[in-house]
């Protein structure tokens, strides 16, 4: 695989420290070359997927050996919805580190490759007691994915019930937990409680990690209009100039003929006078 180009201003040290002092086992240029291709995936996995996967596969081919790097190609493929590739990459990682902190997204990859029961059984496995807060919620909300892919919709809402929703303190994990509780309240046809809780996701949803203020309007009847539509059908009631103008010509060919008749009638009624003299 060649090597995809790099923009100057990337340097590699953007890394997280934790990262670099893995590349250290590495030749100094070896370790700053695979840091600059970490660099773009984390650059570009939101926005542009498949670009941070070719950068991924990169430093994959240079440094395989690197757990970051594992788990970087891991998540690139996981964006990419590649879950079979990302979950051999997690598990990779998760050998060489012996950490359960992938394990949420490894049992969310079970349920890409359509396998809910086997995301439900990592949710009840006793590696989630090992997660920190923030992977506990992670897991709560893959377990609730898993029981709605399996039309267990009761049983997704009674999983999303815990301390961590009913808590007024706002966490990272918050706006998302409130929103999928929303959402599967509104799939079990709870309208009222579905909005509440859209209410509840957008107030805690600082940073617009989800669109509950959409789902929120839409359960409430607004419909939002594109200026640049309203535009668009501004400019195609107006009449084309071209008609105005072909308008214009023929009101003004009308009033000509017009004119015309009326000389007609005059030169007529002229030589009907001289005829009454002649006569």
């Amino acid at each position: 695989m060649k090597r995809l180009p790099i923009p100057d201003d990337v340097t590699g040290d953007e890394i997280d420290k934790d990262v670099r002092q893995e590349l250290q086992s590495l030749p100094k240029g070896l370790a700053d070359d695979v840091a600059r291709n970490l660099v773009m995936v984390a650059r570009l996995i939101d926005e542009d997927p498949e670009g941070a996967y070719g950068y991924s596969r990169v430093a994959l081919r240079l440094a395989s050996r690197v757990a970051a790097v594992r788990e970087a190609a891991g998540f690139a493929a996981y964006a990419n919805q590649k879950y079979s590739e990302a979950l051999a990459e997690f598990r990779a990682a998760r050998r060489m580190t012996g950490s359960v902190e992938l394990w949420p997204v490894m049992a969310d990859c079970e349920r890409g490759l359509g396998r809910p029961e086997k995301a439900l059984d990592m949710a009840g496995a006793p590696e989630v007691h090992k997660l920190d807060k923030a992977g506990q919620v992670e897991m709560r909300l893959v377990a609730a994915g898993a029981r709605r892919d399996m039309d267990q919709i009761d049983a997704a809402i009674v999983t999303l019930q815990s301390p961590e929703l009913a808590s007024n303190s706002v966490q990272p994990w918050t706006a998302r937990l409130r929103y999928a509780y929303a959402d599967a309240l509104l799939a079990a046809g709870r309208e009222d409680e579905a909005r509440e809780w859209f209410a509840k996701a957008v107030e805690s949803d600082k940073d617009g990690s989800t669109d509950a203020s959409d789902r929120l309007a839409e359960m409430d009847g607004v419909e939002f209009v594109d200026a640049l539509d309203e535009d668009d059908m501004e400019t195609s009631e107006a009449p084309a100039p071209e008609s105005v103008d072909a308008d214009a010509d023929a009101n003004a060919h009308a009033d000509t003929e017009d004119d015309k008749g009326g000389s007609s009638d005059s030169d007529d009624s002229d030589a009907d006078e001289k005829d009454d003299l002649n006569g």
